[in-house]
């Protein structure tokens, strides 16, 4: 039942929850340059962070077993000449790190067998260099990172406004992107066939890595701030900005159509003035935004071109640069979704798990869909010749059981399939819909002029512009669903709350009908047999769906022929006494006596007789007189038996405002009696208790000042 009043979520009652200090990473120096990249980066075995070093640019790898404080010096991956500006694992091999610096230099390197980080005293303390290193740039390469599908491709850009795609085994870029402006963030789709840019020329660009084309292009966020890009699933794309007002914002945005603006328009965060990170959990479709100098992190759930708010997590403690680990190395067995790590006042790592509250113990597959594999699905001289593949994903389950990830295990992912894309044009013919009402249905289906317009791209009332006619069919077929059950049915319900329609959809459940969603469908006209025929060979119902809609047509043409006969033949007066003969002798005689036989002598037993004689009678008068007001709706109704014309109705009408006023009056004085009485008694009460609870008296019972063979006090009557 929640699901009719509040949007149905899985991840509805996702929680973050922080680490001890002494489970974090502590006693890390992270690096004080001002560019603008999220510092540290994450895999199932190491952090690398840019490190705050001397001599020339470096960064850390902290292996995530050593938990605690970190020693004061440790081995830096050291071969710039100059600071390290971000860095990133490749997905397929935990081993291997590219650096990109302020020398220009892209920078590939092998984490040690043997590494460690903790020397004894005695030890020289050995520093890593890099494999090899990539030239090419003409400027500081500000971002990096690898292909999500092709193993060794590589993604870098500079400050020379270009970012290239390099073979990293071949050491050889063979695309360069070339931009107006310096590129502030970038992002493959899921296959890695396109990539997505932004730039401080305010343009969002989708670009063919095959040809170096730009699919797509359009003006983004206006602010003068950075904004940084995240894909989401087939075609669409998130941004973060900042408005003219410096204020930050959320979009959603076509990718094969930039120039449009975004869907819904601009989504106000708040007036920070930190950069939001975004990271989207591809497996979840949550999408999770970090603010530079904010403690919290927001996170939503996206579904129908829209973000829904979950929560957010809160803390003191403001991070600079996040990161967040892949789903294959997360604590499925506490039902942990997202992991992340913060940098806190630039001293220690933070982690922060994101977890769905269950009490059960075993493996929550509804909350688990298959994850990221980590395993390429073609390798960089198969993608740079034009071929591409979905990515590998495995079934959670297996990381639950703790079996290891083997290319039998593994399967492509399902290509994701964006919901609002512009519809077909249904056929206009119509097959039979079943034995009984195919006749009708394929007679009525002949005129092509009378087809509905459901393919249309307007809205059920709401502002949503992206709610297309696909939806509007689906919801259709969803309502007719009469033997649905509850549990699928709670599940649709996101869809039709997003819409505005959630009370049509519970009506239309209760009574199976699917009328109103028809003149929803077309501009406020009940569709046709005919109608109802061409939807059911463009397939958006079933052919038993169309044949119960033709069957409720018929019915409620039917009905609404019949009752107006009803109308015609049958008076109006003959219905106006039938509820007035049941209604009037049953609570007259029944109600009545009931309420002064059962209360009115129960007070008598346990009181003294003198004040409760008064109060029995007046609570007999005034609960025998608090019930008739249903008596009285029941006397007043007799005066309409022979009520057949408007004076008479407006007779009654007097009639009852004239005994409810005396009813009122009546009911105030016995209240005002009442009180009266029980000041009385409550004066008596104060003055026995004055008089006899002294200490002089020799019992409980017994008063002090009464009397020796007196009956009663003469002071208080007791």
């Amino acid at each position: 039942m929640s699901g009719r009043f509040v949007r149905s979520s899985k991840y509805r009652h996702v929680y973050g929850q922080s680490t001890k200090k002494e489970l974090c990473y502590d006693n890390v120096r992270v690096s004080n340059n001002a560019w603008d990249s999220n510092l540290l980066k994450v895999n199932p075995e190491y952090i690398s962070l840019n490190w705050e070093a001397s001599g020339g640019g470096a960064f850390a790898v902290i292996p995530l077993s050593h938990k605690g404080k970190l020693p004061d010096q440790i081995p830096l991956f050291r071969g710039h000449t100059s600071a390290v500006l971000d860095t990133d694992f490749n997905p397929f091999n935990d081993q291997v790190i590219a650096s990109a610096s302020d020398d220009g230099k892209i920078g590939l390197w092998k984490v040690p067998d043997d590494y460690r980080i903790v020397y004894e005293p005695e030890e020289e303390i050995e520093d890593v260099a890099p494999v090899a290193k990539l030239s090419g740039h003409q400027r500081k390469v500000g971002h990096v990172k690898f292909h999500p599908t092709a193993n060794n491709v590589l993604a870098s850009s500079s400050a020379d406004y270009t970012v290239k795609l390099w073979d990293v085994e071949a050491q050889k870029a063979h695309q360069s992107l070339a931009h107006k402006d310096i590129i502030t963030s970038f992002d493959y789709n899921q296959d890695g066939t396109l990539l997505v840019t932004t730039s401080r020329d305010k343009q969002i660009r989708v670009w063919d890595l095959r040809t170096g084309e730009i699919v797509s292009s359009g003006p983004g966020h206006t602010g003068a701030k950075n904004s940084r890009v995240v894909w989401l699933d087939s075609d669409r794309i998130a941004t973060t900005g900042f408005s003219k007002l410096s204020d930050r914002q959320l979009a959603l945005w076509n990718a094969s159509d930039i120039a449009a603006g975004p869907i819904g328009g601009f989504r106000y965060l708040d007036s920070s003035s930190g950069i939001c990170m975004p990271f989207f959990d591809h497996d979840t479709k949550t999408l999770f935004l970090a603010g530079k100098g904010d403690g919290n992190i927001r996170y939503y759930e996206y579904g129908n071109d829209d973000f829904f708010e979950l929560s957010e997590y809160q803390s003191t403690d403001p991070q600079r640069g996040i990161a967040f680990m892949p789903k294959r190395a997360l604590n499925i067995k506490g039902n942990e979704i997202v992991r992340a790590y913060k940098t806190v006042k630039d001293s220690y790592i933070e982690p922060v798990g994101f977890y769905v509250p269950r009490r059960a113990e075993t493996f929550q597959s509804d909350i688990y869909p298959d994850c990221y594999a980590g395993v390429p699905s073609v390798e960089a001289e198969e993608f740079f010749e034009g071929k591409s593949a979905r990515p590998y994903v495995v079934d959670v389950e297996i990381l639950y059981e703790d079996k290891p990830i083997t290319k039998d295990n593994v399967h492509e992912a399902a290509e994701d399939k964006t919901e609002l894309k512009k519809p077909e044009p249904t056929p206009t013919a119509s097959p039979a819909l079943g034995s009984k009402a195919s006749e009708p249905v394929s007679k009525s289906a002949e005129p092509k002029e009378e087809k509905p317009d459901l393919q249309s791209k307007g809205s059920f009332g709401t502002s949503s512009s992206a709610f297309s006619g696909d939806k509007v069919n689906s919801m259709l077929a969803k309502a007719s669903e009469e033997e649905e059950p509850r549990k699928k049915e709670d599940e649709n319900n996101d869809e039709w709350e997003n819409s505005g329609l959630l009370a049509t959809r519970n009506r239309l459940a209760k009574t199976g009908k699917i009328e109103l969603v028809h003149q929803a469908a077309s501009g406020g006209k009940t569709l046709t047999e005919k109608e109802i025929g061409a939807m059911v060979k463009s397939g958006k119902i079933s052919s038993s769906e169309g044949a119960k809609a033709v069957e409720k047509v018929r019915e409620e043409e039917a009905k609404e022929a019949k009752e107006a006969e009803d109308k015609k033949s049958e008076p109006v007066e003959e219905k106006k006494p039938e509820p007035v003969e049941e209604k009037k002798p049953e609570p007259v005689e029944e109600k009545k006596p009931e309420p002064v036989e059962e209360k009115k002598p129960e007070p008598v037993e346990e009181k003294k007789p003198e004040p409760v004689e008064e109060k029995s009678t007046e609570n007999g008068k005034d609960e025998s007189e608090i019930n008739p007001l249903p008596l009285l709706k029941e006397e007043s109704l007799p005066q309409t038996d022979s009520a057949t014309t408007a004076a008479a109705s407006s007779g009654d009408s007097d009639k009852r405002i004239s005994s409810l006023e005396e009813l009122v009056q009546s009911l105030v004085s016995q209240v005002k009696s009442q009180q009266e009485t029980i000041q009385q008694l409550s004066k008596k009460l104060d003055a026995c208790t004055d008089c006899c609870a002294t200490d002089a008296a020799p019992s409980k019972n017994e008063c002090a000042n009464r009397p020796e063979g007196a009956e009663q006090c003469d002071n208080c009557d007791c």
